[in-house]
């Protein structure tokens, strides 16, 4: 799908991998609106790029529906959805202080995995409107953000790797789902990201991290994650897929 002069949403993105791939988006034509709950980082980057900040909670059918009719308005319904709002959180499922709050579990399902699906539907509702273009009479494309830990989580990471196991699984059946109207869903698989979310480990420990990389060894740069979204948006035969993003990384149980 061509890029130039098409409506690009991207949630989460006003940080990492969200805004690497909101900038590379702008460059290329895009444009880019930015959601987030975080207002004051979405329009910095927005005015930055020249793009349009919403605050928006994934979470809030109303607040994703008003961000669609704002989008609709002024740039027109986007041909393109990248989710990447989302939250990490480590905690055992039973711990020294007795089993994980039933709370905190539901919170993370409630961010990454009914977060994504509730922009999903919304979003594609809209596409569903717009007009084929090209040679595939394409519509529109859905691109969500798991993580490897959907298939290695590591201890503590139950609910984290729930979440993206949800948002792994839910990939081909949407796109299966949608490929009558000319939407595609492809999801990303990151590993180990150079995100703001690494900032306050220490170096020794990000070098620990980088050494257990195959090759490179090192951790992923936002800029990467932003590549690759652009591809899949180009490729049009690839749909209903998982991609991984890891250097060959393979977590271990620990």
């Amino acid at each position: 799908m061509e890029i130039t002069h098409h409506t690009a949403i991207i949630s989460g993105g006003a940080s990492g991998m969200g805004a690497a791939t909101a900038k590379m988006l702008s460059q290329a034509g895009a444009n880019v609106v930015i959601l987030d709950l975080n207002y004051t980082a979405a329009e910095k980057l927005a005015q930055e790029i020249k793009g349009l900040a919403i605050a928006c909670d994934v979470t809030n059918a109303i607040s994703v529906e008003n961000a669609i009719q704002k989008i609709n308005e002024t740039y027109g319904a986007a041909r393109i959805c990248i989710n990447c709002a989302g939250i990490v959180k480590s905690k055992r499922m039973v711990g020294k202080e007795g089993p994980l709050p039933l709370e905190e579990f539901r919170q993370v399902i409630e961010i990454n995995l009914i977060g994504t699906y509730n922009l999903m539907r919304i979003a594609a509702a809209a596409m569903i409107n717009l007009p084929p273009i090209g040679a595939s009479f394409e519509r529109g494309i859905i691109i969500n953000t798991a993580s490897i830990a959907a298939f290695e989580g590591q201890i503590g990471q139950t609910a984290y790797s729930a979440s993206k196991g949800g948002i792994v699984s839910l990939t081909l059946p949407a796109a299966r789902e949608l490929a009558q109207f000319g939407i595609r869903v492809n999801t990303i698989a990151p590993g180990l990201v150079d995100t703001p979310m690494f900032e306050k480990i220490p170096s020794a420990a990000k070098l620990a991290l980088a050494e257990m990389v195959p090759f490179p060894k090192r951790l992923a740069h936002p800029l990467e994650f932003a590549k690759l979204a652009l591809h899949i948006i180009d490729n049009e035969m690839i749909n209903g897929e998982v991609i991984r993003l890891d250097g060959a990384l393979r977590m271990q149980a620990k």
